[in-house]
């Protein structure tokens, strides 16, 4: 997860209800796109790792090579550890620490890897440049991140524009960037990486569980007291606003076609060789 400054916070904060999302997560599932590059023996840098769950895929990947997760948010290193020991990833070693100041050598790693953690850092090109400086020559860095504008839920709910716009104006707010999934290539060239492969995924909510998990998430954390305080704080919506989007968004967790997604851009590209 990315850093926090005074300029700017983590939009997603670290509630229960977010650390249940992040649970969802896997290598296998959320870092697919990275998969076929990886092999036995490499050295791994997960920056902004979390609570580990996609970092203890990426260590049983490369072993018996080294993964290192990085978070600046103490707890969620606790979990990362906790996650790696229950699973007997022993190639794993987890640390506090800042994105834009890694506590490593040059060189250091064959691959870096993130997920939406570029959608959350205000200057994403001082933490690509030094993510590069810690990749060997002709190393990989893999990002997957957010793009607001064509995630979705369906049948719509009333008003269902004006909800994704504040999630999107929250997070710009914040310092982020709703549409990075859509401006990684852009990005990665900026940063003076090459050989790129840009694509796109959904992570989709469409069994009945599914659903009702993406509507208690959306429900205890984008309609929680302190997202509503913060979104009113900023001018984004209104308290009537919001009443609106609860009573939508329990209508809609009961119609039979009910589903949602939110959608990736995913990226791989490499540190030139010189």
């Amino acid at each position: 997860m990315p850093d926090q400054t005074p300029s700017s916070s983590y939009t997603m904060g670290y509630s229960e209800e977010f650390r249940q999302l992040l649970d969802r997560r896997s290598a296998e599932t959320h870092a697919r796109h990275l998969f076929p590059h990886l092999k036995p023996g490499l050295r791994v840098l997960d920056f902004g790792c979390g609570p580990g769950t996609i970092t203890v895929g990426l260590a049983r990947a490369v072993e018996p090579g080294e993964v290192h997760g990085i978070d600046v948010e103490e707890s969620q290193i606790g979990l990362a550890r906790a996650a790696a020991q229950a699973g007997g990833h022993h190639n794993a070693t987890f640390h506090v620490g800042s994105v834009t100041d890694l506590p490593f050598e040059d060189g250091s790693f064959d691959v870096a890897h993130c997920h939406a953690v570029l959608m959350h850092v205000p200057d994403t090109q001082t933490t690509l440049a030094e993510v590069k400086r810690v990749l060997k020559p002709g190393g990989i860095v893999a990002s997957r991140e957010i793009f607001v504008s064509s995630s979705f839920l369906e049948p719509s709910i009333d008003d269902t524009d004006a909800a994704w716009a504040t999630f999107s104006n929250l997070l710009a707010a914040n310092g982020g960037h709703p549409e990075m999934g859509k401006e990684l290539k852009h990005i990665l060239l900026e940063a003076g990486f090459s050989d790129i492969r840009a694509g796109g995924s959904f992570d989709f909510f469409s069994a009945p569980e599914d659903v009702a998990f993406l509507h208690a998430f959306i429900v205890d954390w984008f309609l929680s007291p302190t997202v509503i305080g913060a979104a009113t704080k900023y001018g984004l919506a209104t308290q009537e606003q919001f009443e609106r989007w609860r009573q939508g968004l329990d209508e809609w967790k009961g119609l039979p076609g009910a589903c949602g997604a939110f959608a990736f851009g995913e990226a791989i590209a490499r540190k030139p060789q010189s």
